[in-house]
């Protein structure tokens, strides 16, 4: 499977369609993207046999429809997508990455606190791994 992170931007559209309804025909997914990008079905029938031939989708045959479901969840290509850019954007500097992300956009109380306790959870699990574990010492 190709690196979930460098999925295009139609590609991640009918992704979301998929992760929202389950599974779907061209059609469905067609008639969710349709007002929004305006592209024939026969193109989105096209990017759903290259999702399903690259991994991110699989098919069963209904009849004469196939049907499509992601076969890769919503979660992994978002944590995809972020190593990516940390990784190529922010040369693995986690501080700048979340800098940027805090300075972006406005986040309201709730969002920050959010982020305050996801923070707060991942140093106390840091400090509980950090003293269970040994230190190893040099000996001369």
């Amino acid at each position: 499977m190709p690196d979930p992170a460098r999925l295009g931007d139609l590609q991640l559209a009918i992704l979301r369609a998929l992760w929202s309804r389950g599974e779907a025909t061209a059609a469905e997914v067609h008639a969710d993207l349709h007002a929004e990008r305006g592209l024939a079905p026969t193109t989105i029938a096209t990017m759903l046999r290259r999702l399903a031939s690259q991994g991110f989708a699989s098919f069963r045959n209904e009849g004469r429809v196939f049907v499509y479901r992601a076969a890769i969840d919503e979660e992994s290509v978002q944590r995809a997508a972020v190593r990516d850019l940390h990784e190529r954007l922010f040369a693995g500097d986690a501080e700048a990455l979340v800098h940027q992300l805090l300075d972006a956009r406005e986040l309201s109380a709730s969002e920050l606190e959010g982020l305050r306790a996801l923070i707060d959870a991942r140093a106390q699990s840091a400090e509980a791994e950090s003293g269970a574990r040994p230190r190893r010492t040099r000996r001369d």
